[in-house]
């Protein structure tokens, strides 16, 4: 509930965050951008399954092919309560796995043939039950309404940083204007929507381990699985889109950068999220598998 919780205050920061920047412009410019932020990013809703999906390179696997993989799979997401999604592989040596698609009637789990081979049954089975977790807590359509308003909110902040350059602005005559001001908010508004943002995602991440630890009833498997996803990530980095690696369990460029590149991960500390599922695991409220 507290991620759930999180969340909800996060989307409200980026629509206070925009409504903040319509108003140095006036409310013309901030309806019109809006719109257009969220048309372009229903086109990415919509279509984001098919271009994420070749982006990676994935292709869909039968029950034939990859019989442990549809089982796992069908089962969790029968204790989601869900449809079950298609399946798919990605030739890879990396070991990680993604879920995809708008809605639970349409959604994807991808796995890559490094996580085959290197997680056991029980391990495999918490990193599905985690990636169920994100079609059955809908967080491709989280993810697209917290894009669309990031995007608005840098269209508008561009068109602040224009109206003040230029001696524009929302106004009326007579009254104090600060062009300084307002190219001061056009310049932090787009980094602060870029943290809020990645403040979303890594709340959704959590969710989706809490989530998932209740589905397979095994949160040390889960915490298990990412020390040991997280570890190969450092030395085997994957073959991956940039714009793609929020989607992934683990961050496929963990072994890359430092301080900085955490601050703007779109993960969450992997320890943190470790400890998280062990007081989960040794705690008095998992339900049993």
């Amino acid at each position: 509930m507290t991620n759930h919780l999180k969340t909800i205050l996060l989307l409200g920061a980026l629509s206070a965050v925009l409504i903040g920047l319509g108003g140095a412009l006036g409310p013309g410019y901030l309806y019109f951008l809006t719109a257009l932020a969220v048309l372009m990013n229903l086109g990415a809703y919509f279509y984001s399954d098919r271009i994420v999906l070749a982006m990676n390179r994935a292709r869909e696997v039968s029950p034939a092919e990859a019989p442990r993989l549809h089982r796992i799979v069908e089962e969790m997401a029968a204790r989601a309560e869900i449809p079950k999604p298609r399946v798919y592989l990605i030739e890879d040596p990396h070991a990680n796995a993604f879920a995809t698609g708008r809605n639970p009637s349409r959604g994807v789990v991808a796995v890559t043939t490094g996580i085959m081979g290197l997680l056991s049954a029980r391990e495999l089975r918490g990193v599905l039950a985690h990636e169920i977790a994100h079609i059955k807590n809908r967080d491709i359509l989280v993810s697209s309404i917290a894009a669309a308003l990031a995007s608005a909110i840098t269209y508008l902040a561009n068109a602040v940083q224009f109206s003040a350059l230029f001696g524009g602005g929302s106004q009326e005559e007579g009254e104090e204007g600060s062009p300084a001001g307002s190219l001061a908010l056009a310049f932090l508004a787009p980094i602060a929507a870029t943290f809020v943002q990645l403040g979303i995602s890594r709340s959704r991440e959590y969710l989706a381990d809490e989530t998932g630890a209740r589905l397979s009833g095994d949160p040390e498997a889960l915490a298990s699985a990412l020390e040991q996803l997280h570890l190969r990530a450092e030395f085997v980095p994957g073959e991956v889109q940039p714009a793609t690696a929020s989607l992934f369990i683990v961050n496929p460029f963990a072994g890359m950068g430092g301080a900085l590149m955490s601050l703007l991960s779109t993960h969450p500390p992997m320890q943190e999220r470790v400890r998280r599922l062990r007081a989960m695991a040794y705690g008095p409220y998992v339900r049993a598998a």
